[in-house]
């Protein structure tokens, strides 16, 4: 029988809310050709990915991409075009079914914490437990401020509390109804870099304690890699590659996605001889022989740069400090533009001038034809 959507509450969830404390398991979630069009404007492009039970899933990309608006569809806020939103096995969001958010069990963590000024921490959290009585919500409510080490803050207001604070309170609110999958879009971009590191650790912790499912939107590809067992990376609104951080790390599948996860010297070369040859030398192997152009991506860590040795001849043109490491910037002969390096800080001599450069092999990706970098 085809569902309505008038008619999907509780025949799409037989067993209730998927967020319900008995239901107490993580859920799969399904993104199946999803697709969202405003205008003529194709926004989503089709895209297909799961978040499997008990997972951190990173959806990363720019500005633009569709990270959150895929997040909006998943929550209910917004609906696809076309395409299936299946949760736990129920299909939430399709031909056949839409399940309101209120009803799909899915906890959701804005960029702004969206904590309610006029309440204290106890009944912030407290908001989304009303099918709880009075004492066993406030229970519930205080043990989940404990989790995040705020017990003891539980009368305070968030004005009280410091950025940090109210991103483990809006953690606490959002975790405490036991949802089958937590949403969370950017949420520590509103954090100085100095507390971001400790409030992403403390973060990452509660989600593996709480084993709930966890879609996480970023534009950081190293936090990224720091939360997410998996990541997807969107671009234009189509998924240009899911995998593990190593997985895409290493094993890019073009310029954009390797680009993301790395700053780059982009340079032209050639297959000769079995070989992939530059303006640097040959950097890597090649099945082909044939003259065939090749795109040769270099990251900065793998430019090798010494005052004497091996490599070809180059000349500092710009050097900054940056703390732990010196960026450098090395004219080399046959390259239109510079190359940057970066070195651990006082490796080279200050003043100097004229020196060496080659590559480690670990740091070459290289693309066949000529690729882009928009």
């Amino acid at each position: 029988m085809t569902i309505g959507s008038s008619e999907v509450e509780d025949a799409a969830l037989p067993h209730g809310r998927l967020g319900d404390p008995s239901n107490g398991n993580a859920a799969r979630l399904d993104f199946e050709d999803i697709r969202l069009t405003a205008g003529r404007t194709e926004i989503l492009k089709g895209i297909t990915l799961s978040a499997e039970p008990g997972e951190i899933l990173c959806l990363l990309g720019p500005s633009g991409s569709g990270k959150t608006t895929l997040l909006r569809i998943a929550a209910g806020i917004e609906r696809q075009t076309s395409g299936r939103v299946v949760l736990g096995g129920h299909e939430v969001s399709g031909p056949s079914a839409f399940v309101p958010p209120e009803k799909r069990g899915v906890g959701l963590m804005f960029q702004d914490f969206a904590l309610f000024p006029h309440m204290t921490l106890l009944d912030n959290v407290r908001f989304g437990l009303g099918h709880l009585g009075r004492d066993e919500g406030r229970r519930a409510a205080r043990s989940a401020l404990e989790r995040v080490g705020l017990a003891a803050s539980a009368a305070n207001y968030p004005h009280a509390l410091s950025g940090g604070e109210q991103q483990r309170v809006a953690l606490a609110r959002a975790l405490t109804p036991r949802p089958s999958v937590l949403l969370m879009d950017e949420p520590f971009s509103g954090l100085d870099s100095r507390l971001k590191d400790v409030v992403r650790t403390d973060t990452l912790q509660i989600l593996r304690e709480s084993r709930a499912t966890a879609i996480v939107v970023t534009h950081d590809a190293e936090e990224a890699m720091r939360m997410g067992d998996r990541i997807a990376l969107l671009r234009g609104g189509r998924l240009v590659q899911i995998g593990t951080g190593e997985d895409i790390y290493r094993r890019p599948t073009d310029l954009f996605a390797a680009g993301f996860f790395s700053e780059l010297n982009v340079i032209e070369g050639e297959a000769r001889g079995g070989r992939v040859v530059t303006a640097l030398g040959a950097v890597a192997s090649s099945p082909r022989s044939d003259g065939t152009t090749m795109t040769v991506a270099l990251r900065l860590t793998g430019l090798l740069v010494a005052a004497k040795g091996e490599g070809v001849s180059g000349r500092i043109v710009g050097r900054r400090f940056l703390g732990a490491v010196d960026l450098l910037t090395i004219a080399v002969e046959g390259l239109d533009r510079p190359l940057r390096a970066r070195l651990r800080a006082g490796q080279l001599p200050d003043g100097l001038a004229e020196v060496f450069v080659s590559v480690d092999p670990q740091d070459v990706i290289v693309f066949e034809g000529c690729e882009g970098t928009d």
